[in-house]
């Protein structure tokens, strides 16, 4: 059994980024481990339960299923402070997404970037989604640089981010832009060469599942995963199992 830690911010985080990988991870006889800034029990972004707009573009039901066992879950319920994790306490890091201005907390936290560049220098297993790939992009080595130089990798694409802020910014204004820049933008400014973004095959409403990965896509280089969006929560989950499998 591997430790996997997921930092989080008070609210705000994906529903589907951090429900799915959870139950898959716990089914695989692996222990999450959560983690918030001073150990308040975090919650999902409600728009996701909900309907950010005439009750779509919310989660799936299954996801919501998972995340209504998580609420009750004890180490969700009584998680760890940042500062209290170090790497050397757990297997892996999984750094989930999420868009909603709570994230701000969790995506700018130097400590999360600390703690996730130690996860690097130690090669454990790191897998991030989303908007989780700007905590990857901002944590940097010893040389400056980030720990994504050098590394392939995806993340939220700028068409998905730009075409969710079209569709509801009457209604919901920047909710859809978290920062300024563009998550790609960001990402891709961390890496050493354009070619070590992928974007993906375009998708803006088919999802993987828990049986069927045709619609989803996930970037694995060496010990680290990525993940462009909710769709691609089950395959990254299950990517994730593999690399602690091959590692025990």
């Amino acid at each position: 059994m591997a430790k996997v830690l997921f930092p989080l911010p008070d609210r705000d985080f994906d529903v589907t980024e951090v429900a799915v990988p959870w139950k898959l991870l716990g089914e695989a006889g692996h222990e999450v481990v959560f983690a918030t800034e001073t150990g308040a029990t975090p919650a999902c972004d409600p728009l996701l339960l909900s309907g950010v707009i005439f009750g779509k573009l919310g989660a799936r039901p299954e996801p919501i299923a998972f995340y209504r066992e998580l609420e009750n879950a004890p180490g969700f319920l009584a998680p760890r402070p940042w500062g209290s994790c170090a790497a050397s306490q757990f297997e892996a890091l999984f750094l989930a997404g999420g868009h909603a201005p709570g994230m701000k907390q969790y995506l700018g936290s130097e400590a999360v970037q600390a703690l996730t560049a130690a996860f690097f220098a130690a090669e454990k297993p790191v897998a991030a989604i989303c908007h989780g790939v700007l905590v990857a992009a901002r944590s940097k080595r010893p040389d400056g640089q980030s720990v994504l130089h050098g590394l392939r990798t995806t993340c939220l694409p700028k068409y998905m981010e730009r075409s969710a802020f079209l569709a509801t910014f009457w209604l919901r204004g920047r909710y859809y832009r978290t920062y300024p820049a563009y998550v790609e933008d960001e990402v891709r400014a961390a890496l050493a060469k354009p070619d070590d973004f992928e974007r993906g095959p375009k998708e803006l409403s088919k999802r993987g599942t828990r049986d069927d990965d045709a619609h989803a896509f996930v970037v694995e280089d060496g010990r680290y995963v990525s993940a462009r969006w909710p769709g691609d929560a089950y395959l990254i989950a299950k990517q994730l199992t593999r690399l602690l499998s091959s590692r025990s």
